[in-house]
């Protein structure tokens, strides 16, 4: 029978380090499991049409700026707000709208608010060839940096906007269900 050729010394430490691997990898923040009540999604009443065009509409009337999408049913707009001088918010809200053909859409929502502050930032000149580098300093500016950035997961923030949604749906012509029927079997 031959021997291992890894010393014990050796072994011991080969199993420490993955049993550290392990448990580093085992303690990411995951904010919770998947569940059924999150408050990203609602079904609302209406074709899909109706419920995606009140979808931009809210966004439209609360000041997103709207990016274009390659993706029909995907709708991205960002607001910025300034409460101090040398504060900024960006509110990043991303939208997804998909007819159930059963008279009812479901609207997929996540809300994104990064912070930036205006922070002084040095700044540096290299001159040299090679190993033979000098950085010497050249001043400084004043740049907006993130500070924080985080997924909003209030409930009532959600529940806003899709009341808004539904508020922009109910407004739209209603289309008789043979109507519609027909539009979605072509």
């Amino acid at each position: 029978m031959r021997k291992s050729t890894i010393a014990f010394p050796c072994r011991v430490a080969l199993l420490t380090a993955a049993v550290a691997m392990v448990g580093c990898a085992s303690k990411h923040d995951t904010k919770g499991p998947f569940t059924g009540t999150a408050p990203f999604s609602k079904t609302i009443s209406g074709s899909g049409d109706a419920v995606c065009w009140s979808v931009k509409r809210a966004l439209l009337g609360q000041g997103y700026m709207l990016e274009r999408s390659s993706e029909p049913g995907v709708l991205t707009g960002t607001r910025d707000y300034q409460p101090e001088e040398k504060r900024n918010i960006t509110v990043r809200l991303q939208t997804t709208c998909a007819d159930n053909r059963n008279g009812s859409s479901i609207v997929f929502v996540t809300a994104e608010r990064e912070e930036s502050k205006l922070q002084k930032m040095r700044q540096t000149t290299s001159a040299g060839i090679g190993p033979a580098t000098v950085t010497m300093p050249a001043g400084s500016a004043r740049v907006l940096g993130v500070v924080k950035r985080e997924t909003i997961a209030d409930p009532n923030f959600y529940n806003s906007f899709f009341t808004l949604v539904e508020g922009f749906v109910a407004q739209e012509p209603r289309r008789p269900q043979a109507e519609q029927h027909a539009e979605t079997s072509k």
